[in-house]
C-alpha cells in the first residue's frame, strides 16, 4: 500500500514561483514513475508532467516553467513552479505508479492571482 501527502499549495501572484511537495509512504519499493497531474475548477484533471525514471515529460503549457524533481533517498517528489499564470490555478496531485497500480495524493491547492 502506498500513500502520497502533497503540501507547498497556496495563493501566489502571477510571475511568482511555488514548490510543491509528495511524500510517498508505505511500500516504495518498485515505484518507477512518479508526477503531477492538475485540475481546475470545472474541468477535467489534466497531466502535468511524468518522472518516468529514465525521461520527464511535461504538458505544453508548463515546459519551460515547470520542473519535477525527485528525492528517492527521502522517497519525495518534488514540482518547482515558475512564472506562474493565473491558468495554473488549479488542485494539484501527486501521482505514482507502483506494482502497476497508480497512486494518488489528496491534492493542494494552487491559486495565481493577477
Amino acid at each position: 500500500q502506498v500513500r502520497l501527502v502533497e503540501s507547498g499549495g497556496g495563493l501566489v501572484q502571477a510571475g511568482g514561483s511555488l514548490r510543491l511537495s509528495c511524500a510517498v509512504f508505505g511500500s516504495i519499493f518498485g515505484i518507477n514513475v512518479m508526477g503531477w497531474y492538475r485540475q481546475a475548477p470545472g474541468k477535467q484533471r489534466d497531466f502535468v508532467g511524468i518522472d518516468g525514471g529514465g525521461r520527464i515529460n511535461y504538458a505544453d503549457s508548463v515546459k519551460g516553467r515547470f520542473t519535477i524533481s525527485r528525492d528517492n533517498a527521502k522517497n519525495a517528489v518534488y514540482l518547482q513552479m515558475n512564472s506562474l499564470k493565473t491558468e495554473d490555478t488549479a488542485v494539484y496531485y501527486c501521482y505514482v505508479v507502483h506494482a502497476g497500480v497508480s497512486y494518488w495524493g489528496q491534492g493542494t491547492q494552487v491559486t495565481v492571482s493577477s
